[in-house]
């Protein structure tokens, strides 16, 4: 079932973009030379998933999807200051 405002083709054009991005950001994330380079990477992660399901839910009309990307923002968020406040307070 494909939308009637975007055409199949380019759903597949988007899908391959979101797909690279993150495989090549899961290469930094392995290959990180730091902890920071990590952290990161895996927030990029993050924010490409959130575009993903933006997207997902433009796509399919189903509006559900953004109220998943909205949770998977903020506990995104959440996790990045955890990280970095514990990063911050080993090195003290």
């Amino acid at each position: 079932m494909a939308s009637a405002l975007i055409p199949e083709a380019i759903h597949y054009v988007v899908s391959a973009f979101l797909i690279l991005a993150v495989i090549f950001t899961t290469i930094r994330f392995i290959r990180g030379p730091t902890v920071a380079d990590r952290i990161v990477a895996l927030d990029n992660i993050t924010t490409i998933i959130i575009a993903a399901l933006v997207y997902l839910a433009l796509f399919y009309g189903r509006y559900i999807y953004l109220d998943v990307a909205l949770v998977s923002v903020i506990l995104g968020f959440i996790g990045t200051i955890v990280l970095a406040r514990y990063l911050e307070a080993k090195h003290k």
